[in-house]
This record gives structure tokens, C-alpha cells and sequence, in this order.
């Protein structure tokens, strides 16, 4: 199992600065998802900033949330 979010912070034009319980920081690019129905909400940058972790997932409400092994495997490791 991959490690799961612990935190996450959105840092402008549609990505993710995440943190996960091994420690590691990863920044993930939500533009790819946006044309999917169920995340077309995030489109609106203000919406898309009230991202939160949880239980080692990312939500913004009741039905929007992000698996993340998704962010883990496809996020671009920080320094």
C-alpha cells in the first residue's frame, strides 16, 4: 500500500502540494481530471483551493474526492 496524504495545500493554477505519512512531498497537476463531469466544479479556483486531507484521502466536498495513490504515483516529487 502506498502511503496516504496527511496534508495538502493548493499552490495556483490547478495543483497540489501534498504531504504524505513517509514524509515525502509531492506536487500533483489536477488539469488532466478537470474534464472529467465529476470534477468540473474544480475548475472554479476558488472551490478548488478549499481542498482538504482526511483520512489519508483528498476531498472538497461530499462527492468529490481524489484517490491518493493517483496523487502518489503520478505527483512530482519536491525537494
Amino acid at each position: 500500500m502506498n502511503p496516504r496524504a496527511i496534508s495538502v495545500k493548493y499552490i495556483g493554477n490547478y495543483q497540489l502540494l501534498v504531504t504524505f505519512t513517509n514524509a515525502e512531498v509531492k506536487k500533483f497537476d489536477l488539469k488532466s481530471f478537470l474534464n472529467y463531469p465529476v470534477y468540473e466544479p474544480l475548475k472554479d479556483e476558488i472551490f478548488c483551493k478549499q481542498v482538504k486531507a482526511k483520512d489519508g484521502i483528498l476531498f472538497w466536498n461530499d462527492t468529490i474526492d481524489l484517490d491518493p495513490d493517483t496523487v502518489y504515483l503520478n505527483g512530482q516529487p519536491v525537494n
